[in-house]
């Protein structure tokens, strides 16, 4: 019989300051009211000076592992789209910190879309015997990219870290990965993007008056960003679940990411899914990027939404651009 990765161990973070709707008002031109319609956001996290993204991940990392019952994994993968360093990747410390030693340890970038693409390249390793227990992390810090005078973006993003632990199992028991459906599309690039900072276009010097050049900052295309999302993500959605063999009715929480109440909605109904059955948790913690499924799974199961036995489906979308979905059965894990 094939090797399943199998979902064992559930943990998140984020970061204590609390930024609300009404802070921003004071410094942007915007008000709670025209966030809370647009996005259905009404808070979200930000890290503080000195605080990386791979302390997040190394907070949500032990607590995922708490929640194993065992910090014995021999691989980490780490999605982020705002890791600690350009050069060197993130997961290899973060590994040394949580006590790992020497096991693999690598980065993944595919934005907003990264732990769904991070669960597939797991479930690859163990599939193929590299790995027998897999951390996987999404940690984000996208408070350190937004540039604080463009209300777009400033009041989506927040910043967290949700890991889960894969082993080795069973196809069929509870917890087993149905499958995945990834794709992307590179002539979309533009639409979400920090445009400087790589080979492409290295990070040029402040000017005279020391000010961040806007290059440097993360940017997006809202509109037709929401047209691909809710496109991308209906159609692997559907993918995934044919894959997997059920029908939409069937399944018991969609669990989308978090970058817009309305995408989600959007999403539930091309599938021909009650819009109740979605889990939301953007309100509080913002768009989080590559952790916002993992805080999403948390915070329903914590909230006594997802329980064992309900069929979850998970898909998102983001910048490259790419997109991507996966399917289980919630087994008995609570969050660590």
């Amino acid at each position: 019989m094939s090797r399943a990765a199998v979902l064992a161990g559930l943990g998140t973070y984020v970061p204590p300051r609390v930024v609300t709707n009404e802070e921003l008002s004071r410094t942007l031109d915007t008000s709670d009211e025209w966030i809370r319609t647009r996005t259905g956001i009404t808070r979200r996290h930000w890290a503080g000076p000195g605080t990386a993204t791979g302390d997040l991940a190394v907070e949500a990392g032990t607590r995922a592992l708490k929640s194993a019952g065992s910090g014995d994994v021999d691989l980490v993968v780490l999605a982020t789209t705002t890791p600690d360093h350009p050069c060197p990747a993130t997961a290899p410390e973060v590994a040394s910190r949580l006590g790992l030693q020497t096991v693999a340890a690598y980065d993944l970038a595919a934005v907003c879309s990264g732990f769904v693409y991070a669960l597939a390249s797991a479930t690859g390793a163990i599939a193929a015997g590299i790995a027998e227990r897999a951390l996987v992390i999404g940690a984000e810090t996208y408070s350190t990219i937004l540039n604080p005078e463009d209300r777009t973006t400033s009041v989506i993003f927040g910043d967290g870290a949700g890991a889960v632990v894969l082993r080795a199992g069973d196809p069929d028991e509870p917890g087993a990965l149905l499958g995945h459906d990834l794709g992307s599309d590179g002539s979309l690039k533009d639409l979400i993007i920090v445009p400087s900072g790589g080979s492409r276009q290295p990070v040029a010097a402040a000017g005279t008056s020391g000010a961040r050049p806007a290059d440097s900052y993360f940017s997006m295309q809202g509109k037709p960003v929401f047209r691909h999302a809710v496109t991308r993500m209906a159609a692997s959605s559907q993918a995934m679940l044919d894959r997997a063999g059920w029908a939409a009715e069937t399944v018991d929480w969609f669990v989308g990411h978090q970058a817009n109440v309305r995408i989600l909605h959007a999403v539930a109904d091309q599938l021909g899914m009650a819009r109740e059955r979605t889990a939301v948790n953007l309100d509080r913690v913002g768009n989080t990027s590559a952790a916002s499924i993992p805080l999403a799974l948390a915070d329903a199961v914590t909230g006594g939404l997802i329980t064992p036995g309900d069929r979850v489906l998970m898909s998102a979308f983001g910048g490259g651009v790419t997109w991507g979905s996966t399917a289980l059965v919630w087994p008995e894990v609570a969050p660590g």
